[in-house]
């Protein structure tokens, strides 16, 4: 089993490297949240892919509750906030768009796979809370950077706010602070379930 769980990584690994496709040519690009934490899942389903099948040392606990985290924020975001894909616009490989494959694919399979091929109880109640952290950072990146480059896009017309939901010049600092309070309680709450979904599985994967 542990070489399927291996094989099933190092899928989702190429699916968020090839979602990320478009980033490599455009990089205006990484100043999208879905990219950045996409990439950093395909970096870690590869260290865990390789550590499956070599009986390695696998990713911290943290960190694949953090990603693992992320990515369900990821689809979420993508299929309750994002509008649909233009075919004519994003690239498609196997027949699916490379966003369909880092939005919506990968993170279902990441989920899957910490459900099914992780051991469990293994999170500290904190960690829902230092899972957080990426959020401010986040947010300050794409406020520096829209202050230093205020027309460098990636979003249409070179606004440099690449989510509507997050663009003060749309919402004004008052809609814009309360959207940002309530991702923060959306992005606790998963957090929140993932950690009860570590306490109440076995320790032993379920698959494995």
């Amino acid at each position: 089993m542990r070489f399927f769980a291996g094989l099933w990584r190092l899928a989702i690994a190429a699916m968020c490297f090839v979602g990320t496709y478009e980033a490599w040519h455009k990089p205006q690009f990484w100043t999208y949240f879905t990219f950045q934490a996409g990439f950093v899942l395909g970096f870690v389903m590869l260290w865990a892919g390789a550590a499956s099948i070599l009986r390695g040392v696998q990713p911290p606990a943290w960190l694949k509750g953090c990603v693992t985290v992320y990515a369900v924020i990821t689809a979420v975001v993508a299929f309750l906030m994002m509008p649909p894909d233009d075919p004519a616009y994003v690239p498609q490989v196997l027949g699916l768009m490379t966003n369909t494959w880092l939005h919506r694919v990968a993170p279902i399979m990441a989920a899957a796979d910490f459900v099914l091929f992780d051991g469990h109880r293994r999170f500290r109640w904190h960690y829902m809370f230092s899972w957080l952290a990426y959020f401010p950072a986040y947010l300050a990146f794409v406020m520096i950077r829209a202050a230093i480059w205020p027309h460098s896009g990636p979003a249409a017309g070179g606004n440099p706010y690449p989510y509507a939901f997050i663009d003060p010049n749309a919402l004004g600092w008052t809609g814009f602070a309360m959207n940002c309070g309530k991702l923060a309680l959306g992005f606790l709450a998963i957090g929140f379930v993932t950690f009860l979904i570590d306490r109440i599985l076995p320790e032993r994967p379920l698959l494995g």
